[in-house]
């Protein structure tokens, strides 16, 4: 049974929403498969917030025999090699993803409680969108992600919002490599380090698991339920 898109997901919060994660799937993947992470993991330990779930659309895939699936952008190879550089595609991903934040702002939500949250190709997106928005945004989130190098040249500025970075030991299809290349990028262009958390999971591949979905939610509430807030801040150590 082929499943069927849909072009938006919205988990609703169940108190009064306070936050909004843009949550973006990697690709090859729906929000429809994610949607059941947010639902029975995430949502119910973080009731203030409201999460949102994009839907990439179809388009051919280069490392896919070009077969249609739903991505972001092209992908060639797996690692990615440093000249890929889908940039139509990636272009008109970052605006989808800016869309959706500056309708957020319409409706009322300070950009600053706006965190994004991606897997993979989403978590690539999510950097690049945190890295030229024109907003400021509450933070990122990437799980086994990466920064395209062709890319870097288009960031103008000091992100200022948090980063958490959490990626398996053992991926091969984004290999640990790339991460810390993008950590040392990301501090070389001023991101404090009191902002930038490096999470790694022994033995992980180009997965999730429970320990991650734990810093994710224990990093979450530190960023929304702590100092700006006026509360206690929760330590992320």
């Amino acid at each position: 049974m082929v499943e069927k898109l849909q072009p938006l997901l919205v988990v609703p919060a169940s108190q009064d929403v306070l936050d909004v994660v843009i949550f973006i799937h990697g690709s090859g993947q729906s929000n429809i498969s994610w949607n059941k992470v947010v639902v029975e993991v995430l949502a119910p330990m973080l009731p203030h917030i409201q999460w949102i779930l994009p839907q990439a659309p179809r388009r051919p895939i280069t490392i896919d025999q070009g077969q249609s699936l739903p991505s972001w952008f092209d992908i060639r190879h797996l690692p990615p090699f440093d000249d890929e550089y889908d940039d139509a595609a990636i272009t008109e991903s970052i605006s989808m993803i800016e869309e959706l934040v500056l309708a957020q702002v319409h409706n009322g939500i300070d950009s600053r409680r706006i965190f994004l949250v991606g897997f993979s190709q989403g978590a690539a997106l999510s950097l690049m969108v945190a890295l030229t928005s024109l907003h400021e945004l509450g933070g990122v989130v990437s799980l086994s992600g990466w920064i395209p190098p062709l890319f870097r040249n288009n960031v103008h500025g000091v992100p200022t919002c948090p980063v958490l970075w959490c990626h398996g030991t053992e991926d091969a299809d984004i290999p640990l490599s790339y991460a810390e290349d993008a950590i040392a990028f990301l501090s070389a262009l001023g991101v404090p380090q009191t902002t930038l958390k490096f999470r790694t999971y022994t033995n992980l591949r180009h997965a999730i698991n429970d320990p991650e979905l734990e810093d994710v939610v224990h990093w979450l509430k530190a960023v929304t339920l702590g100092e700006q807030r006026n509360e206690t801040k929760t330590p992320f150590l």
